[in-house]
């Protein structure tokens, strides 16, 4: 991979992953929490109208948040910031001819720009779904105790009835998945990028919305495999 590539770009990955995971943080943390609060609250109010129980409510929405929620809420909010952001980064540098620059002076503009953000992308996909999983799972502890009544012990003791270790595993996957698409599609759209800031804005666009639907089609990929390995 050196060997076709060149050397890896460590400065510039760090600088990446800065931007990727420190940057994003505190967007992700704010809206994974509400997201969290909605899904108990919804649950309980579903189960008391099915069963007139929410003693599962706490379990459920454990499982919920470990396998579903937190790397696609995580993944989308990534979408919209990192991905757009590299669009713009990378279409910019093509339409004032950056990118040829590079090519002149014999540097490649894959290992150059593409490479770094990729594996930032991976690394900061993974760290912000399990950050996100974990601030998930508080959230939703918290909002038990005062709204349902259910302890923290009463929460955990929940949790372990339908939450296992694997959960943790196929949620690092998912973020690892969900980081690298991102990077990809937003440097292909950059370097297909048009003329002036009409073709800028096109690229950005473009790379949200494939981006957001390619995150989806894998969650559903990934998701419908992990169900054979429970």
């Amino acid at each position: 991979m050196i060997a076709l590539y060149g050397p890896f770009r460590y400065k510039e990955f760090f600088q990446q992953l800065h931007f990727v995971a420190n940057r994003s943080l505190f967007i992700i943390v704010f809206c994974v929490c509400f997201a969290a609060i909605v899904t108990i609250l919804e649950s309980s109010f579903h189960m008391k109208l099915v069963i007139q129980n929410d003693a599962m409510v706490p379990g459920f929405a454990a499982v919920l948040i470990l396998r579903e929620l937190a790397a696609i809420v995580t993944a989308l909010l990534l979408c919209s910031r990192v991905g757009a952001g590299y669009a713009s980064e990378v279409g910019t540098m093509q339409i004032t001819e950056q990118v040829d620059a590079l090519k002149m002076l014999g540097i490649d503009p894959i290992n150059y720009l593409v490479i770094p953000r990729f594996f930032a992308c991976v690394v900061g996909g993974i760290i912000l779904t399990l950050i996100s999983n974990m601030t998930c799972l508080f959230a939703a502890m918290l909002i038990s105790q005062t709204y349902l009544g259910y302890t923290p012990g009463m929460f955990i003791s929940s949790m372990h009835r339908f939450v296992q270790f694997k959960d943790v595993y196929f949620a690092v996957i998912k973020g690892a998945c969900f980081g690298g698409v991102i990077p990809l599609v937003a440097c292909y759209f950059g370097f297909r990028c048009q003329q002036g800031a009409e073709g800028v804005g096109k690229a950005t666009t473009n790379t949200v919305v494939v981006a957001s639907i390619a995150i989806i089609v894998i969650d559903f990929i990934l998701s419908y495999t992990f169900s054979y390995l429970y």
